[in-house]
């Protein structure tokens, strides 16, 4: 009998039943799960979004407000960003390459700011 509940609890693992949210990057970012909430950060050096979600469901971004900041070397670029549909992102020319390390904060209407730090691979 402890066999069978071995399998069952391997069978239920594998496909995911016991996962509290998807942490599959889906934007092509990378993928920073906090306390509070889940980002994907997008970095390109044309592009920079924050994709917010609450262990896998939707979050809404109205009066949310966002920054990240890139950290190249001794070099540090603050970015400002703004909600744009379901996510926040700014646009401009940012200095983004592997090993290019950030720190990305976003707080939503009423809630204190949650942070996640990344790294480009």
């Amino acid at each position: 009998m402890k066999v069978a509940h071995f399998f069952i609890a391997a069978t239920l693992a594998c496909t995911g039943a016991f996962a509290a949210g998807d942490h599959t990057a889906r934007h092509g970012g990378i993928f920073v799960e906090t306390k509070a909430l889940d980002f994907e950060v997008v970095a390109r050096p044309e592009l920079i979004q924050v994709h917010v979600s609450d262990h896998g469901k939707a979050v809404k971004l109205d009066g949310a407000k966002g920054k990240v900041t890139l950290l190249n070397g001794s070099e540090k670029t603050e970015v400002d960003l703004a909600v744009a549909g379901d996510k926040l992102e700014a646009k401009g020319s940012y200095k983004v390459a592997k090993g290019t390390k950030g720190i990305a904060s976003v707080t939503l209407a009423g809630k204190p700011a949650a942070v996640a730090r990344f790294e480009v691979k």
